[in-house]
């Protein structure tokens, strides 16, 4: 893998280019209601997948990937266990791991599975929406199944800056917060993102398909930030596309499929509008 030195559109879509280029083999290890739309979104985007769950493979498999894709959805003690062994492969051979925390916070059981997840193995990126990061970073009531409550208030933007950045020094990785402003940070750099459609709200699996997009790109990139930055971007710049075709949420999840297949590096390039900001010491922030 190879590290960025830029977190702009222009670095998303020479990213997009290098996922297509080399194919990645990510291994997801992900629930049973998604698996075969994640699958379908990491061939869209250009790597390939792999979904092996059994603990007796799960080590041998991670370690050909390039990427290990951990998504806790279908949660079972045993789920976990696996989730655990590839993980701690990946950190052995130095494969970055991505981790799901679908719904944590929601029972007492499923957060205690994901800190284990966390405690006991090395994450590059976190991606959740705005409740589980929130739960993560230790604000309860944030989530209720598998959705955010709300997005906080109106104070929302800054307090999603805030529970990302925080979770991000604790476990000195990257936090991907999506919302309808995605906050996305490794603690010290902050990227907004206001890409996406609202359909993606009405689809089963669309979280699950954003994180298994910054798989693909963590498989070629080393700096886990921006493989996030452009893994959700390039996800939801497509589903910007994808919603122009479609009529409604069913059509727009074939839709998505194609767009995501159809994406163009040079399209990246133009419709991205993200900046950059830096996070000082204080907690303060400022345009770097």
């Amino acid at each position: 893998m190879t590290r960025t030195s830029s977190l702009d559109p222009a670095a998303a879509a020479a990213l997009l280019a290098r996922v297509r280029e080399t194919r990645p083999l990510v291994h997801h290890i992900t629930n049973t209601v998604t698996q075969n739309d994640v699958a379908n979104a990491t061939l869209a985007i250009g790597a390939s997948p792999v979904m092996a769950h059994a603990p007796e493979e799960v080590e041998a498999m991670v370690a050909q990937a390039r990427a290990l894709v951990l998504n806790v959805g279908t949660l079972t003690v045993a789920a976990v266990d696996a989730m655990v062994r590839a993980a701690r492969r990946a950190n052995a051979e130095g494969i970055p791991v991505v981790l799901d925390p679908v719904g944590v916070g929601a029972t007492p059981f499923r957060t205690a599975q994901v800190e284990r997840l966390l405690g006991e193995a090395r994450v590059a990126c976190v991606r959740g929406n705005a409740g589980e990061i929130a739960a993560l970073a230790g604000r309860p009531g944030m989530v209720r199944g598998v959705d955010a409550v709300n997005e906080g208030g109106a104070d929302a933007a800054g307090t999603r800056v805030g529970l990302a950045s925080a979770l991000a020094v604790r476990l000195h990785c990257a936090v991907a917060a999506t919302a309808e402003v995605d906050v996305l940070t490794d603690g010290a750099r902050l990227v907004r993102l206001a890409h996406g459609h609202p359909w993606l709200r009405q689809i089963t699996g669309s979280g699950c398909m954003a994180t298994a997009c910054i798989g693909a790109f963590a498989a070629v990139e080393a700096d886990a930030l921006a493989a996030a930055v452009a893994g959700l971007a390039c996800y939801e710049i497509a589903a910007e596309q994808a919603a122009t075709t479609a009529s409604g949420p069913g059509s727009f999840r074939v839709a998505l499929f194609d767009a995501l297949a159809a994406l163009d590096p040079a399209a990246v390039a133009a419709r991205g509008t993200w900046r950059v900001e830096a996070i000082a010491r204080a907690g303060t922030r400022s345009p770097s």
